[in-house]
Order: structure tokens, then C-alpha cells, then sequence
């Protein structure tokens, strides 16, 4: 797939992949969704770096775990994982359908 930045490498990962790998402190999970949208909902022990202020420069050091990206449906946590390898960052994959996935896969959120 070809994305605003050339050459897409996103990877996409289910909300039941993206809850295991988080439980065993595998992934750092980064929303990118607005303030106004987290303060509802939003995936415990997610990092909140919003995508009108999103600067892949700014994702802290994973410390040897992946940094995945979410946000509402999945559009723009792939943008953000575009974004970071255009920086090049190696960070590719995100959460595919996003917190409305999650939260059909019957996941926990807190407000």
C-alpha cells in the first residue's frame, strides 16, 4: 500500500494482539486521538500524544519494546506509523480498526 509518504510498511494488529503484548509490557501504545476523544474513553496504560500536535521526535524511548499507534478507527494511528518512519523511526505497527475495535473485542477502557 502507498501512503502519504511514500512506501507504506504499517503493520496492522488486532485489539486481542495489541492487549496481550501490552500485558506482558511488550508494546508501548500510543494514542493519537484529541484530548476531547480520551477524556471518554481511552485504552489503559496508553501514552496520549495527540495527532494535531503528533511530532515522531517526541515518542519517548521505548526502551526495547514496539511502539504501536491507535486512535478511533485506525486512520490516523497508520498516518502517525507513516509519519514516524518518514522520520525515520522503525515503528510501523498500529492498532487496526482502533478503540472502536477494542472495545468490540469486549476490552477494558477508562475515562
Amino acid at each position: 500500500m502507498f501512503g502519504l509518504f511514500g512506501r507504506s510498511e504499517v503493520r496492522n494488529l488486532s485489539a486481542e494482539e495489541v492487549a496481550a503484548e501490552l500485558a506482558a509490557d511488550r508494546i508501548v501504545l500510543v494514542d493519537v486521538r484529541e484530548p476531547n476523544e480520551t477524556a471518554v474513553a481511552r485504552i489503559p496504560g496508553a501514552l496520549l500524544m495527540p495527532m494535531s500536535v503528533f511530532a515522531p521526535a517526541d515518542i519517548p524511548d521505548p526502551a526495547g519494546r514496539e511502539v504501536v499507534f491507535s486512535c478511533a478507527s485506525g486512520v490516523r494511528s497508520r498516518k502517525a506509523a507513516e509519519m514516524a518512519q518518514a522520520a525515520g523511526l522503525p515503528y510501523r505497527s498500529h492498532l487496526a480498526g482502533g478503540i472502536k475495535a477494542w472495545k468490540a473485542a469486549g476490552l477494558p477502557t477508562e475515562t
